[in-house]
């Protein structure tokens, strides 16, 4: 679907695609899209996806961390979309350089070995960290090389050299969606509801920063509009933030969703951020020293997150993409607290 005010030559017909990450949340409306456009879709999966075969799916079993796997995948792709990652603040280096930056490397040497002509790379505004209020920022600011966490490092690496890759007969650019939410979010909001439920959330900072989100059906149009860019000519080499467009108050919308749900509200008792970061640190150090691998209750990269402006400017995405965001925050709220309901 296009975006509004988009304007597209005719004389591009869309082929097949192949999706990484087509099982998650983002990837999954990627494919739903695909699939009622009619398009032939692959899709790579480390386990067996019966149901998807049988709708028509070829699904390619394995790691894309893996040539064979991927020369495979992208047999017969005109449009690699690459959504795949390994996600998280807390975790083994190694492993998120290998799910994130070996695997984009050696998709994007496979499809440009296969002649795949498109491929967008999904990245996160988060390659941007530096520790700071990110108040209307926009694509000019520097990836990330000091973060005090793996994901934001490698989703640098990785995007670099995706944009790297660019030529006039493989056109590569990246997209960076901020917080995903909507139906069927698995992360996000399960996050923000388990945390309140189990008495763990509270304000970090003074509780006025304001954050960007974006809804996964906008997400999926900044998607299908990147590759229609590429097809044109347009946005190759480059980096999109991609978000709602309307910055919200972090602390207002989550204490609004917790009310429209019927949950307590959010504390008054607020954790300063110097503290928050103390208790983080304290945290990793205690996680690192015992070797868990699941996530702490805080971290120095979520003590920033949680207490900073994250909010970005879609001037190159509305120029170069024609993206329009269609859900707004209100309707996506609402659709968002109707389902959850309707789940009790």
């Amino acid at each position: 679907m296009n975006a509004p005010g988009a304007q597209f030559s005719s004389d591009w017909a869309p082929g097949a695609a192949l999706v990484t990450g087509a099982t998650g949340f983002l990837g999954g409306r990627v494919l739903a899209r695909l699939r009622a456009a009619g398009r032939a879709v692959t899709i790579v999966s480390r386990s067996p996806r019966p149901e998807l075969e049988a709708a028509g799916v070829r699904v390619v079993a394995g790691a894309l961390h893996d040539p064979a796997v991927c020369a495979e995948a992208v047999r017969g792709a005109g449009t690699v979309f690459h959504v795949a990652a390994r996600v998280g603040v807390w975790g083994a280096y190694a492993d998120f350089h290998r799910d994130n930056v070996l695997a984009t490397r050696t998709l994007l040497a496979a499809a440009r070995a296969a002649g795949v002509a498109r491929f967008v790379h999904t990245s996160t505004p988060s390659v941007v960290y530096n520790g700071r209020d990110l108040a209307g920022a926009d694509e000019s600011l520097p990836l990330t090389t000091k973060c005090p966490s793996p994901y934001p490092l490698t989703k640098a690496l990785a995007e670099a050299e995706a944009r790297a890759a660019h030529t006039e007969k493989f056109r590569v650019c990246a997209l960076r969606p901020h917080l995903i939410w909507g139906v069927g979010d698995p992360h996000l909001v399960p996050r923000i509801l388990a945390r309140a439920a189990a008495g763990r959330l509270r304000v970090v900072g003074g509780g006025q920063n304001r954050v960007d989100m974006v809804h996964v059906e906008n997400a999926a149009d900044a998607q299908l509009l990147a590759e229609r860019a590429l097809a044109e000519g347009r946005a190759g080499g480059k980096a999109y933030f991609i978000t709602n467009g309307e910055p919200v108050n972090l602390w207002q919308w989550v204490d609004g969703l917790l009310r429209a749900l019927g949950r307590p509200p959010l504390p008054k008792r607020r954790v300063p951020l110097a503290l928050a970061r103390a208790l983080g640190a304290g945290c990793e150090a205690a996680w690192a020293l015992l070797g868990r691998a699941d996530e702490p209750p805080m971290t120095r990269f979520i003590a920033a997150e949680l207490a900073k402006d994250h909010w970005f400017d879609l001037g190159a995405a509305r120029r170069d993409l024609g993206y329009a965001p269609r859900v707004s925050m209100a309707e996506g709220t609402a659709g968002l607290v109707a389902h959850l309901r309707s789940e009790k």
